[in-house]
């Protein structure tokens, strides 16, 4: 995809991410999700194109806006499939805690593909490029993380995986511990973490577990931009999920996907900081002013910026 393109996707995050900031801190995640929702969508429709929401707040008899589906832009230029999550930690914007986001990922049709992935769970492997074709999410996760360590040729106690705190993971994470590595444990939202695993310097060397389906595609984004890797494996909850998946992603539902499953071709991933965390800093206020910090990704130019903006409110 184009530069210019960089940059418009990039005042779509700063907008969504200005206006939820005003929310950090004050417990009422609804109000700061539709901020979120409700610029991201109006910044968008000035944009020159024809996009179509692939990934977003639900369908349309679920979401308001930026439903699955949804037409934005100004319905000129190019055709364009986008991935968007307003305001990716919702609790962590309410509470004021690390790692809130507003991230977007974007293909003109034709030249990429973002996979329009079923709202079920998604089992994750994440790393970056000097672990690229080392690991294997069908191995028990203290195999992967031995794999790691020689190819980062460092000791497994220096390694750090993120693992959302859930339930559902306390064997992943006895098993991470067990093994010798550390854990990063996330209270909620995955993808910042995902993204951090991609940066050397963000000491985080992996991300493991299962999360959100969609916010995966959104990472897998990220991982194409970076030359990392990801594999994941779906999730099911009912059978309804799972006949449902077939119909958009085939019959063979229980495959492993990789990163090119899930994105592929010229695509470019952008994403703003909301509160401070691993990769981003957040939105900081001063008089008349509001600083952002945002990292910009671009497949086809194999590029990974990060850009402060200082924005006048005044």
């Amino acid at each position: 995809m184009h530069s210019s393109f960089d940059l418009d996707f990039l005042s779509v995050t700063e907008a969504a991410a200005l206006a939820c900031a005003r929310w950090v801190g004050k417990g009422q995640r609804d109000d700061a999700d539709d901020a979120a929702c409700k610029a991201m969508r109006q910044t968008m429709n000035f944009l020159p194109m024809c996009g179509t929401i692939v990934i977003g707040e639900g369908e349309r008899d679920e979401a308001p806006m930026l439903y699955i589906g949804e037409q934005v832009g100004d319905g000129e230029g190019p055709k364009v499939q986008i991935a968007v999550d307003p305001l990716e930690g919702t609790n962590l914007c309410a509470n004021g805690t690390p790692n809130s986001i507003s991230v977007l990922a974007a293909t003109i049709e034709g030249q990429g593909h973002l996979m329009h992935a079923p709202d079920c769970y998604m089992e994750k492997l994440v790393v970056g490029p000097e672990c690229k074709g080392v690991i294997d999410i069908t191995v028990p996760p203290r195999v992967n993380v031995r794999l790691m360590s020689k190819a980062l040729g460092r000791d497994v106690d220096e390694l750090t995986i993120g693992i959302l705190d859930r339930p559902r993971h306390e064997d992943l994470i006895a098993e991470i511990r067990a093994s010798g590595a550390r854990v990063h444990l996330i209270p909620d939202g995955d993808v910042s973490v995902a993204i951090a695993a991609l940066d050397m310097n963000a000491g985080i060397d992996g991300l493991m577990g299962i999360g959100g389906a969609p916010e995966g595609v959104i990472s897998a984004a990220a991982v194409l931009c970076c030359g990392g890797e990801m594999q994941a494996r779906l999730k099911f909850s009912t059978d309804e999920q799972r006949e449902r998946a077939k119909k958009m992603v085939g019959d063979d539902v229980d495959r492993v996907f990789t990163t090119t499953d899930l994105a592929s071709g010229k695509v470019v991933f952008v994403a703003t900081g909301i509160t401070t965390g691993d990769l981003l800093k957040g939105v900081r206020f001063g008089r008349g002013l509001a600083l952002t910090e945002s990292i910009v990704m671009n497949s086809e130019q194999r590029t990974v910026r990060r850009i402060e903006t200082q924005h006048l409110t005044a």
